[in-house]
């Protein structure tokens, strides 16, 4: 069992290594390397006790990749910033509601006790929407944007300020990316939500080109300010979402010393264990305080963050 345990996640290793994010499966083991280590943990144990040294060696080798892999995202925590203490803040509520969700009442009950002052919803209906408007949760969020089309790749963004310059970028068909600009009272930011394709056969390839299609467009326009949010079907552990921080944004989570936050599945008789439900800044935008709550009739965890303006 020990051998077998080496065996396999050195073929994650060497996948990573060789074809990053290439394959269905690895691309979904990837985006758990926070857990899907530590069996090697046990076996490194086992085997000192035991005294096998070939496999003791061997699992030492796949405890320290799993320490190069995670140590990133953990030593990614500071403390807010001085500066950012005193500047004018609002509250973002993020959700990927589930399209097979029929019903928004624990949404409808969360944002009644939360009052967000932005509100970005995946995976919605149109139904989620008449259901949301007709609660009178919508009523202090008058600036509204949807994009009706395609089941689970659908939005509703909904904000206290203005919405302006909104351009949807898809990829065959499909919205991942909306961008905007969020007009504060007291200057404009730029606001990207994302929902890409979850990387499952034969979505794969989608989703690699959704992620490269965000990093393109960070790349190209450079957006600062800059608050991005959504659910990335990506975690540190994948490609996509790495190179999408290397563009110098902060992950909210991780900065704010939440590496472990996770956010996916909530339908689970075990606990989440993955991370790809996010909130990016850059340029000035710094999130102060952020959480994670139950996703009523979800599969995600809801998000919900402080974030000052700069």
């Amino acid at each position: 069992m020990g051998w077998f345990v080496v065996a396999f996640l050195g073929l994650v290793v060497l996948l990573r290594i060789v074809a990053w994010d290439r394959f269905q499966v690895f691309a979904e083991l990837d985006a758990a390397v926070e857990v899907l280590f530590l069996p090697a943990w046990v076996v490194l144990l086992g085997s000192l006790l035991g005294k096998r040294w070939w496999m003791t060696g061997a699992a030492a080798l796949l405890c320290a990749a799993q320490v190069v892999y995670v140590a990133p995202e953990v030593f990614a925590s500071s403390p807010v910033p001085a500066a950012a203490r005193s500047e004018p803040t609002f509250r973002l509520f993020d959700a990927n509601v589930a399209f097979f969700n029929r019903s928004m009442s624990g949404y409808v009950t969360q944002l009644r006790s939360y009052r967000p002052d932005l509100l970005t919803m995946e995976e919605t209906e149109d139904y989620d929407y008449t259901q949301l408007k007709a609660a009178g949760v919508l009523a202090a969020l008058p600036y509204q944007f949807q994009v009706p089309c395609c089941g689970s790749r659908e939005f509703i963004i909904a904000s206290h300020y203005p919405l302006r310059h909104i351009k949807v970028s898809s990829y065959d068909g499909l919205a991942y990316l909306i961008r905007m600009a969020l007009v504060l009272p007291t200057h404009t930011i730029n606001l990207w939500v994302v929902h890409t394709t979850a990387p499952t056969n034969p979505g794969v390839g989608d989703w690699n080109q959704e992620l490269d299609g965000v990093y393109r467009e960070l790349v190209a326009v450079h957006p600062r300010p800059l608050l991005m949010d959504g659910d990335f079907n990506a975690s540190w552990g994948n490609r996509g979402f790495r190179a999408i921080l290397s563009t110098g944004l902060t992950d909210a989570a991780a900065a704010r010393g939440q590496p472990f936050a996770f956010t996916w599945p909530e339908f689970s008789v075990l606990p989440q264990f993955i991370r790809i439900d996010h909130v990016l800044t850059a340029g000035g935008v710094t999130v102060t305080t952020i959480r994670t709550h139950p996703g009523v009739g979800s599969d995600h965890l809801d998000v919900t963050a402080t974030v000052a303006t700069g």
